[in-house]
């Protein structure tokens, strides 16, 4: 059973916070973390350790139920990412962060990526930025993602192969992206800040790039 493998494996002593560790990393102490498809929590957990506030989701009741158990005091909400809106579950505000970890984009329903990165890319602040990995060869290409991270208001800043940061190649077999979250995506809290701090450039072959600007 997945939830008693990794109780089992934590137990054991194996690393299990590689995905921590690279957000961590880039994150100010304190920052606010939306652990999307958050599993039983192993992720969203070890970045509470660390000083950040997680709030973690999943559409799998007895995940979420599992993640409560093993790690009370964090907040773990179940929700579909596909539809999802933290604002009607009483969360403060914005994300610094988002983490997708655990192959979630090849999980979801096959049509809704768009729409996930999409709801994600809304709970960010302006210029908050997604980390995304999944197995790049099990039929969800890398040049969809892409298109729809694009189309979802996140630009591609960086691609590692792992979580520990080597060089993505083509025909890695994984895929670590880093995504910025750089005009307006629709922000549930409406930021007033959310059009005009980064403004989308969209060149001629149709590759997002940005400057960053001032609030509006």
């Amino acid at each position: 059973m997945y939830i008693e493998r990794f109780r089992r494996l934590a137990l054991e002593g194996t690393d299990l916070a590689g995905e921590a560790r690279t957000v961590d990393a880039m994150l100010p102490r304190a920052s606010r973390v939306l652990d999307a498809g958050c599993g039983q929590g192993r992720v969203g957990a070890e970045l509470a350790a660390r000083g950040h506030q997680v709030t973690g989701v999943d559409a799998d009741a007895g995940l979420i139920h599992a993640a409560r158990a093993d790690h009370p005091g964090q907040r773990w909400v179940v929700a579909d990412l596909v539809d999802l809106d933290l604002s009607s579950h009483g969360d403060p505000g914005p994300f610094d962060a988002a983490v997708m970890a655990g192959n979630v984009m090849l999980f979801v329903a096959q049509g809704t990526e768009e729409q996930v990165l999409r709801r994600v890319a809304a709970h960010l602040r302006p210029d908050g930025f997604a980390v995304v990995g999944f197995a790049a060869d099990r039929g969800y290409e890398l040049a969809d993602f892409d298109r729809h991270a694009a189309s979802a208001g996140l630009a591609t800043e960086q691609r590692f192969a792992t979580w520990d940061l080597l060089p993505w190649r083509s025909g890695s077999p994984f895929s670590v992206t880093v995504l910025r979250r750089l005009f307006d995506a629709g922000c549930l809290w409406g930021c007033g800040g959310c059009v005009g701090r980064s403004a989308a450039l969209v060149s001629g072959d149709g590759q997002v790039g940005y400057r960053l600007g001032s609030w509006v």
